[in-house]
């Protein structure tokens, strides 16, 4: 198999709907080899939800696999809701579906938001991990959501940007995230799914360097949409319930674990000195700048090196 390609295609071996509090109800599925080398993956958006393919970095032989649709996402329910959905409480159901599969430490994989949700969870519960392959770095600071929704990646679309904020009168421009807020938020269904398609589009359009017509058919799927919509949107206004520079200050409790950043340099949607910054605080992790990528963990340079810090780790705990 080439370095560059994802692993074959497989099934779960077992899949549950894990029950995390009364209202909130998650999709798990485990694959790859039981008695291998634990490996949970945190899927982006937030509201973003598990695809097949995600099964696919990590070696079936050497790896038992564990994919989860975080709260509202994907096949969990009830979809895309709000309620009760914070970053805390996403760090607990990690720890949920770790204590449900008995697993004692895994390694943490994730891109985008689940670079970031990857980082909290780590930095909560350092002694359950035993290594970070992080894509996409995402702080979830004020300035990197204001990057991608309000003022800079705007400059590079403008004509993606303009599609986007048409639904947004002008006199609520000064503010799109709460512009769109009220509309994915509000009564009127039809305005929902016309906001949360949208807010999808923009999205999966500026989500790799070349354009990718199945990215964008991916992010504006209605069920796909309207759970990225409404829970990006929601942790967003609410900066992902976290603290001013949360993840940049408390990188020291993640000494002693092996890490790997990986970032596209042309990533649009999450911006390259957020994964520069995290380097700076956090020098032991392995970093590498993909120069002909995007965003999207689909491209080849972001697979190849992903595929590799997988065999890395692998090998690391053989």
């Amino acid at each position: 198999m080439s370095k560059f390609e994802l692993y074959p295609e497989i099934l779960p071996f077992r899949s549950r709907m894990l029950a995390v509090d009364d209202l909130h109800t998650l999709h798990v599925e485990e694959s790859g080899r039981s008695g291998g080398l634990p490996v949970v993956f945190l899927h982006g958006g937030p509201g973003a939800g598990c695809e097949p393919w995600h099964r696919r970095f990590f070696d079936p032989e050497r790896y038992h696999i564990v994919l989860f649709d975080q709260r509202g996402s994907g096949r969990s329910v009830p979809h895309a809701s709000l309620e009760r959905n914070t970053t805390q409480a996403l760090i607990e159901d990690i720890e949920q579906v770790r204590q449900a599969l008995n697993i004692d430490r895994w390694v943490v994989f994730g891109g985008s938001w689940g670079s970031t949700l990857g980082l909290a969870y780590a930095q909560t519960h350092p002694e359950r991990v035993l290594g970070l392959v992080l894509r996409g770095i995402f702080l979830c600071r004020p300035q990197d959501i204001a990057w991608f929704y309000q003022e800079g990646a705007n400059r590079l679309f403008p004509d993606y940007w303009e599609d986007f904020i048409a639904l947004v009168p002008e006199a609520e421009r000064d503010d799109v995230l709460a512009a769109y807020h009220r509309r994915l938020t509000g009564d009127d269904e039809i305005a929902r799914m016309a906001a949360a398609r949208a807010w999808a589009r923009w999205e999966g359009r500026t989500a790799s360097l070349l354009p990718n017509r199945s990215v964008e058919e991916h992010f504006i799927d209605p069920h796909v949409a309207l759970s990225l919509a409404r829970i990006e949107n929601h942790y967003f206004i609410n900066k992902a319930f976290l603290q001013p520079e949360q993840l940049l200050r408390n990188a020291s409790r993640l000494s002693g674990i092996p890490g790997y950043i990986i970032h596209g340099r042309y990533d649009v949607i999450c911006s390259l000195d957020q994964a520069w910054a995290l380097h700076r605080v956090w020098p032991e992790a392995h970093f590498e700048v993909i120069g002909d990528a995007g965003h999207s963990a689909s491209e080849p340079g972001i697979v190849e090196a992903l595929i590799r810090a997988t065999r890395e780790l692998a090998d690391r705990y053989a």
